[in-house]
């Protein structure tokens, strides 16, 4: 088996003029990632998600990988990796080459699960597993006013048990979001925080500490994810867990991460962190340290498609199946077609569970169609 076609497929979508949305950092309008299809000498087709700019991706992969894809077999993919690092020398650890690796990678997992006739999940060596718990990622700051409390009570309404909110505009406004999610929530539900790395160590501290009453199970991106110093001081500081890892690519900056300590959740994005290859590897790191696994998706439907498998994938430990710590999965509820129009059976994350395809590869069938209306070249 070889491949014969690659092709990167850029998507965009816009919300309406004067309705921007987005995080503490600033507001967007524009919605944009990058599908990459692989096609096989047997017809066999893969699919992936590269999540950066359709022209960038492109010229990515025109420069450094379509050569050494067009004629591979597709079970090589993880010495796409290995070379991505070694040729050409030092341009690996970048996030474009992360990111047109990871759509390439995953696509070729897929090709290998439709193949073998079995799911992503089982071939990265995860247990059978059909289920997973979705969190709510929601409460974006937005560029109209909208009252705090409707994107949790609608999420309450979907029948979410988790959530993940935006903060870090200010000590007080992180309070009060803080304060109005757990109370809508309850006090059973897991509620996480976002700073979107906004702040310096000691404002992420301050906040951290006044949040603490509130049972917030970890807060993500307190500072720059390149303020290496910065983590160490906000974690010797607080008692909250720390996350990180959607501004982090490939397996040596999780490395890093990990081996010193800086946070308790690293959080590889399936469309950016190098593909299900480099996933497997930085979970095998992180639960080898007991540091946990849990994937940062704000991607299209076939990145939460790959996300959904290497979460199904990740092991438990150091839990038995007696502890009651379930694998969460990250779900945008912000208005995305990319996300919610492109598979011919869009993921439903609402009633509190999110099934995990059993089909072959990513379980999924794009509906290109639907991908040629918001194809962007």
């Amino acid at each position: 088996m070889e491949i014969t076609d690659l092709e990167v497929i850029p998507l965009s979508w816009s919300l309406p003029e004067g309705e921007g949305m987005g995080d503490s950092r600033g507001f967007g309008r524009t919605r944009a990632t990058s599908l990459v299809r692989l096609e096989t000498d047997d017809g066999t087709v893969g699919w992936g998600e590269a999540f950066a700019p359709g022209s960038v991706v492109e010229a990515t992969v025109d420069e450094l990988f379509r050569d050494r894809v067009l004629g591979m077999d597709p079970f090589d993919v993880e010495s796409l990796a290995d070379r991505s690092y070694t040729d050409p020398y030092h341009f690996g650890g970048s996030v474009f080459v992360q990111s047109a690796l990871s759509g390439i990678d995953v696509a070729c997992w897929d090709v290998i699960g439709k193949t073998v006739g079995r799911p992503v999940h089982r071939l990265l060596g995860g247990e059978e597993c059909h289920t997973l718990t979705p969190y709510a990622s929601t409460m974006y700051f937005t560029a109209e006013e909208q009252p705090i409390a409707e994107p949790i009570e609608r999420a309450v309404a979907e029948g979410f048990t988790a959530a993940k909110i935006k903060i870090g505009s200010g000590f007080e406004a992180d309070v009060e979001r803080v304060r109005t999610a757990r109370k809508l929530l309850g006090e059973d539900a897991a509620l996480m925080v976002d700073m979107n790395g906004n702040y310096r160590p000691r404002q992420a501290i301050k906040t951290a500490r006044a949040i603490e009453e509130y049972d917030v199970a970890w807060i993500e991106e307190p500072v720059p994810p390149e303020n290496e110093s910065g983590y160490r001081e906000v974690k010797n500081r607080i008692d909250t867990p720390i996350a990180a890892g959607e501004a982090h690519y490939g397996r040596f900056a999780f490395k890093r991460l990990v081996d010193d300590r800086l946070v308790d959740v690293v959080q590889p994005n399936l469309g950016r962190c190098g593909g299900l290859s480099e996933a497997r590897l930085i979970a095998d790191m992180a639960t080898t340290e007991n540091v946990a696994v849990r994937p940062h998706v704000w991607n299209s439907a076939v990145g939460v498609a790959a996300a959904v498998q290497f979460a199904a994938s990740v092991s438990p430990y150091p839990h038995t199946r007696n502890v009651p710590e379930p694998m969460m999965l990250e779900f945008d509820r912000s208005e995305n077609p990319l996300r919610s129009e492109i598979l011919e059976t869009p993921f439903d994350p609402t009633g509190g569970t999110l099934d995990v395809p059993q089909e072959p590869g990513l379980g999924i069938s794009v509906d290109e169609s639907a991908v040629e209306r918001y194809r962007d070249d």
